[in-house]
């Protein structure tokens, strides 16, 4: 009876050898290797260097299980193929066509997989992996292609499959099963979306709050959607109130980023990895930096009239640099947010210390004094903004701070 585990084989091949860091060429190139050197193993070659003679696998092959491994290498060469185009169509918009002819390749190719896998000499369990692996890549095809219906039938067809998979084994073995439910749900709730439930958006946020982001062909598309509802709202969003006083907020990359703040600090609070905490904290930084320049742009025009003109009281700074100075204080809190979170991971290794690692540089002490020096200058730009000279309770809110991160130095 053939067996192979076939969501281990692919799990295991696409985080050893690229997919870890998002690298499908690297991937790609795996694949065409390992299909070479089984062909060679199995002396299935096609041809001679003189003349192609195509063979097919067909079932009488199946005595021994390495002929699926070449059906199945042939379905993931192509679709690391496709996503690799996918990742190059954002600035070469023609590679489209490319990367779609790519995904019907892979189909094709996991549909021969899941005919061999019909055999009486193939177990049950590696016929319904198959099934699975076949209904994924068609639900991609179809994603891709916008047929929302017949996208999340395969992959509600692929999800059931793996529930089932999950529960007929020991929690272990079960956990690859769940791990691949996981990653295919955002991409039912993105089409149940597309078709006309409207509460899969709300879904689909909270999922991309705990993931700390999305992968494949969803990820793109999940970020416009997000974006594009925050638009919508940012139509109906004029001001904003900061420590008594209310700004009108009139540029809507601003207010498009002032609306997703709130879920920016969620996702960061229930960021579970480390790993995925900073990367939060580096696409918040990255959005606030974006949205400064955009206000510094305006400033710019006349910049004595509108930098620091008086707003009818006494020492008032105008409505636009006091909304800068906002944007500075989110740039420069998130700063201090994500040093202090550094700064308590650094104190962790510096106390659990292992014996020295080659490969890794250890973490000494001047890293965590070097982390309190760049806290402590981010509190200095905090009491040096426009508009918050005569505010005592911010003066004395940052001096006491400032007083903490010099004792914790």
């Amino acid at each position: 009876m053939v067996t192979k585990d076939l969501t281990k084989i692919i799990k295991e091949s696409q985080q050893q050898h690229g997919l870890r860091h998002g690298d499908f060429q690297r991937y790609r190139g795996y694949c065409s290797r390992r299909q070479r050197r089984l062909r060679k193993t199995l002396n299935f070659k096609m041809g001679n260097r003189h003349k192609f003679t195509g063979k097919k696998v067909t079932e009488d092959l199946l005595t021994d299980n390495r002929y699926l491994l070449l059906v199945l290498m042939d379905a993931e060469r192509a679709w690391s193929y496709a996503m690799q185009l996918k990742q190059e169509a954002n600035t070469e918009p023609r590679k489209r066509f490319h990367l779609l002819s790519r995904l019907r390749k892979a189909v094709k190719h996991a549909e021969e997989l899941e005919r061999l896998c019909e055999s009486n000499r193939v177990d049950a369990k590696t016929k319904l992996e198959a099934q699975a692996y076949t209904a994924y890549l068609s639900g991609m095809l179809r994603f891709e292609h916008q047929e929302w219906k017949a996208a999340i039938e395969a992959f509600n067809k692929c999800k059931t499959i793996y529930e089932k998979l999950a529960s007929a084994f020991t929690e272990e073995q079960a956990v690859l099963y769940n791990q691949r439910v996981e990653e295919i749900s955002p991409n039912i709730r993105y089409c149940a979306y597309n078709i006309g439930d409207q509460s899969a958006i709300n879904e689909l946020m909270q999922m991309r709050l705990r993931s700390g982001g999305t992968e494949g062909l969803l990820a793109e598309k999940l970020e416009a959607l997000i974006t594009q509802t925050r638009a919508k709202q940012a139509a109906t969003m004029s001001e904003v109130e900061w420590r008594g006083r209310t700004v009108p907020v009139k540029i809507d990359k601003v207010r498009i980023f002032l609306l997703g703040l709130a879920d920016n600090e969620a996702a960061i609070v229930q960021a579970e990895s480390e790993e995925t905490k900073e990367r939060l904290f580096e696409s918040m930084l990255s959005e606030c930096r974006d949205a400064i320049q955009v206000v510094r742009e305006e400033l710019k025009p006349d910049q004595k009239q509108r930098d620091y003109i008086l707003d009818g009281e006494s020492g008032k700074v105008s409505n636009l640099q006091y909304l800068h100075s906002y944007l500075t204080y989110i740039k420069l809190s998130t700063a201090i947010k994500r040093n202090e979170n550094m700064a308590k991971g650094l104190q962790r290794a510096l106390l659990q210390q292992q014996p020295e690692d080659d490969s890794k540089r250890s973490p000494r002490p001047q890293d965590l004094i070097r982390l309190y020096d760049i806290i402590l200058q981010n509190l200095v730009e905090l009491l040096q903004l426009p508009g918050l000279e005569e505010d005592k309770a911010f003066q004395k809110e940052i001096g006491l701070k400032t007083l903490v991160f010099k004792a914790y130095r």
